[in-house]
């Protein structure tokens, strides 16, 4: 790490949050249990892409640690449940390697985002910690396909009923992961012409998003103070919610937009028909 410049290093892993999201197993024996990187943007394919990583591996009561943009609303839905049933730990942070005199070490730079549907992701851990130099942001929900210019955008009933559809599945999903009304409260009060709000700690404990101060009850590894991670700055690009996301399948090339989910939009145009599998 200390070959690349400090900017490199901002600039690789705030590129890889726009992609989709991926997953990656950390393992740092015998020193510490591993962990799970999820890096990236929830997409259509994200849940297949997480069972198969999981199909070979014993991942009850593992630990994730977040570093999203956030992305489809239903798709994190489904695969914060899966979590759930796992028993997984959350946790926000993205994973580096630092050279030790043993060697390359990995380890877990609290300098991440979670954002957008990513917080209720975190929220699906059974247990959940928020280090203090991450960064926690909410937003409205909004239609994926016209988060660029909302104002100037044409919505019709049917997309009034798409958001309001996922409005309640989402509202559900948080009272079952234990989440309180004020996290759906503080997200649905941003509008999408807004920057996204940021948590204070006093809001993470409000909205229950953090059942630990101890950042050793989810993962062993203590934060690290390399300066080449320590540099990261926020995203001058904001995130949203992905409404509707069931209802189209597109490209996942790379394009510059607005919203953080740079490469996609993963859904958000209407059928003739509710998009509920």
């Amino acid at each position: 790490m200390a070959a690349v410049g400090v900017s490199a290093h901002a600039a690789s892993f705030l590129e890889e949050r726009k992609l989709p999201m991926r997953f990656t197993w950390i393992a740092c024996e015998p020193n510490c249990r591993g962990w799970i990187g999820a890096v990236g943007v929830v997409t259509g394919d994200t849940v297949k892409d997480f069972d198969e990583f999981a199909r070979s591996r014993d991942l009850i009561g593992a630990t994730v640690v977040l570093d999203s943009s956030g992305g489809s609303v239903n798709d994190a839905i489904t695969m914060g449940r899966r979590w759930r049933k796992l028993g997984l730990l959350t946790t926000v942070g993205t994973t580096i390697e630092l050279q030790t005199k043993a060697g390359l070490k990995p380890a877990v730079a609290p300098q991440a985002y979670c954002e957008s549907m990513c917080v209720f992701l975190l929220l699906s851990g059974k247990t959940r910690y928020v280090p203090e130099e991450a960064h926690v942001r909410v937003h409205q929900i909004w239609m994926g396909d016209r988060a660029d210019d909302p104002k100037a955008a044409a919505y019709t009933a049917q997309d009034l009923m798409i958001v309001e559809r996922d409005i309640g599945r989402l509202a559900k999903y948080t009272f079952d992961m234990g989440g309180t009304g004020d996290l759906l409260s503080l997200s649905l009060n941003v509008p999408p012409w807004e920057d996204l709000h940021e948590l204070s700690a006093p809001e993470l404990q409000l909205t229950n998003l953090v059942t630990t101060t101890v950042g050793t009850d989810v993962l062993p590894e203590s934060k690290t103070t390399d300066p080449a991670v320590a540099s990261l700055t926020p995203k001058s690009v904001q995130d949203r919610f992905v409404s509707g996301a069931e209802d189209e399948k597109v490209a996942l090339a790379p394009k510059s937009t607005k919203t953080a989910e740079a490469a996609l939009p993963t859904g958000g145009v209407t059928t003739a028909t509710p998009a509920a599998k």
